[in-house]
């Protein structure tokens, strides 16, 4: 078997089993627990806290320009908003013809609509996505992208969403249309015998894709090549990775949450991740 191309260092461990990361507006990482505990975390001295706590069991999170978490919260089956003190609230758990079920991954776009993977049950290809307009108002937004809708990105162009269906599995791809409905569905890339859970951007185009089984990190080229990043059979250092995102002052660090651990795991890249929307939000 060829070396790992990625030099993975495990973060201290204390977080109950995280699934969800990603980097605020602060330059802190934040990451969320089972128990419902919300982490944030300087890469600096690698200090954490746990600043608050939904009651549920958190999954993917997102922030707006303010400083504001907003979590998936696969126990309450809402959206949670968590100030930077720590006050919890709901921001959205559906509408009247359709509460959310899992909801699983948050992406902002540039406008402060929040778009949120409802992965539905496995197996079964109901999962959708939803929209939640600035002013709390949700409906559902797409329902071809159904393979146990999951992680997200936004693509580079702020007009795309990239989204992993956990089963088949695959990632597809969604344009906006110019209404801002949802465009017709495209398959990136198939990923046969795997569980694809989360996925990011570099500046360059590349797809950065998490699997939570086997533990893989991919990267799928602009050139159409899907590398093999690290490979840890021997659950070592990753230990089912679910969400994946950039952070860092330079935006070249790459920071992998450990479902199944007790940590995070980063990697320093050569190819810094695209910045993250931060709107306006209320």
């Amino acid at each position: 078997m060829s070396e790992n191309i990625l030099q993975l260092t495990v973060l201290p461990p204390g977080l109950d089993h995280p699934e969800g990361v990603a980097w605020g507006p602060d330059g802190k990482v934040y990451a969320g627990g089972e128990a419902g505990q919300v982490y944030r975390l300087d890469l600096t001295d690698n200090s954490c806290e746990a600043f608050a706590n939904t009651g549920g069991f958190v999954l993917g999170l997102a922030h707006d320009a303010a400083g504001n978490t907003y979590v998936c919260d696969q126990g309450r089956k809402q959206i949670v908003k968590i100030t930077p003190m720590g006050d919890v609230s709901t921001y959205s758990d559906g509408n009247d013809e359709q509460k959310m079920r899992v909801p699983n991954y948050p992406v902002f776009d540039a406008d402060g609509n929040l778009y949120v993977s409802d992965s539905g049950e496995w197996g079964a290809k109901n999962g959708f996505i939803w929209r939640i307009r600035p002013n709390g108002a949700a409906e559902i937004w797409d329902r071809q992208a159904s393979g146990f809708t999951n992680g997200m990105c936004l693509g580079a162009d702020g007009r795309s969403l990239y989204i992993v269906e956990s089963t088949p599995p695959l990632i597809s791809k969604i344009p906006f249309n110019a209404d801002g409905s949802a465009g017709a569905r495209s398959v990136v890339i198939e990923l046969p015998r795997t569980v694809p859970d989360g996925v990011a951007l570099d500046i360059e185009g590349n797809l950065y894709i998490s699997c939570y089984n086997p533990n893989i990190i991919f990267r799928f080229g602009t050139d159409g090549k899907l590398v093999t990043l690290y490979d840890d059979w021997e659950q070592l250092m990753l230990v089912a990775p679910t969400n994946i995102a950039f952070g860092g002052a330079d935006m070249k660090t790459l920071v992998i949450a450990n479902l199944c651990g007790w940590n995070l795991v980063t990697a320093p890249m050569e190819v810094a991740g695209l910045p993250v929307k931060y709107p306006k939000v209320g």
